[in-house]
């Protein structure tokens, strides 16, 4: 049994204080893993072939969007395994975590750089983190009007799909040029490679199902396909922006000041979904203990989660979701002014008060 915590709550130790309290939540089970994995990947087939069979239109829309959020549901697990949180085998996480992500086309290694060594080891730290990274009101008023209009899109609540596709897969996953990946690994190429035939596989899949089944080819391949992935972006568009943006959450433009907040407590959010959907998305929201320690398997969040919570109510940003507040938090959230350390709105009228920085134990 890890150590409790014991600390005065206006204070945040550092964190392999805190990994320290969530140990017994690092148990991984290649068994388990295995069985969601395979759960999932059936759980996608059977929602393909019940696209190509059923006759309605309307259903086969409606089983389209299912299909996006198994795609999501597969991501999260190959998550786990680019974390080597999956199982005890870092090479069969790599395999089978380069298997899960082909549904939503995601790129193993460059998903590792970009995910695991940049958001991971530079959450909310301006000029490095690039995953939501908030414009500051001068950078938002020296863009070309065309790129404020696109900004405002991303920002709008609306459009969170928009900006994942756009901005992290397009632009830094598939073949991405050295602005955005200075380092040029075979590995790269390969899967992108792998992720480029995978897709090619399912439309062609589609193609011949459609000639099979006498449906129109462009209709299959939009409903078995193309819905299903842009489903999928607004998706893990939404979850990224939830995860790190929010009127408690500060941005830093020091390094030296963003490592004394111990932003891996300090820079993220609990969300909670009603109906159960937290534990459907594979407790992917239970956000703080995974930004702690990423190596507890997805199974092992929700009670690591509780546990940092009881010990550190003070700075756990938890926030019930609702629609109201999602629209709110984008209208107000769009910008963050670095020198006064608080959100602004297009307008650059202030959120609310500065955030302040977390005290942190000597």
């Amino acid at each position: 049994m890890s150590r409790r915590p014991r600390l005065t709550p206006s204070e945040i130790p550092q964190r392999q204080v805190i990994r320290g309290w969530l140990q017994e939540f690092r148990s991984r089970s290649t068994l388990r893993a295995l069985l969601l994995s395979g759960f999932d990947l059936l759980l996608f087939a059977a929602l393909l072939v019940a696209i190509v069979r059923v006759e309605s239109p309307i259903a086969q829309l409606l089983l389209a969007v299912a299909e996006g959020f198994v795609i999501g549901r597969l991501f999260i697990i190959g998550h786990d395994a680019c974390h080597q949180a999956l199982t005890d085998s870092h090479r069969l996480n790599r395999w089978l975590g380069r298997l899960v992500f082909l549904p939503s086309l995601t790129p193993y290694s460059l998903w590792e750089v970009g995910h695991n060594v940049v958001h991971h080891g530079y959450t909310n730290l301006k000029g490095f983190d690039f995953v939501w990274a908030p414009l500051t009101p001068a950078e938002y008023r020296a863009l070309p009007r065309w790129r404020r209009r696109l900004e405002r899109l991303y920002r709008s609540g609306w459009a969170p799909g928009l900006y994942y596709l756009i901005e992290i897969w397009w632009l830094r996953m598939m073949f991405p040029s050295q602005r955005y990946m200075k380092a040029r690994r075979p590995a790269f190429l390969w899967d992108n490679l792998l992720v480029s035939a995978a897709a090619l596989l399912w439309i062609g899949g589609l193609v011949l199902a459609a000639q099979a089944t006498g449906q129109a080819a462009w209709w299959l391949v939009l409903v078995g396909f193309v819905v299903p992935f842009l489903a999928w972006n607004m998706l893990v568009g939404f979850v990224v922006y939830v995860h790190h943006t929010h009127p408690r959450i500060r941005w830093y433009a020091d390094k030296e000041n963003w490592a004394k907040s111990v932003p891996f407590v300090s820079t993220t959010v609990h969300l909670r979904l009603p109906f159960g959907l937290g534990a459907a998305l594979h407790q992917i929201l239970e956000h703080t203990a995974h930004h702690v320690d990423m190596g507890i398997p997805l199974y092992g969040l929700p009670e690591a989660q509780r546990r940092l919570e009881a010990a550190l109510p003070e700075h756990i940003v938890v926030q019930d979701f609702s629609w109201r507040w999602y629209f709110d938090t984008a209208r107000r959230c769009a910008l963050f002014d670095l020198e006064q350390n608080r959100w602004t709105d297009f307008a650059g009228r202030p959120s609310e008060a500065a955030v302040p920085a977390p005290a942190t134990a000597p």
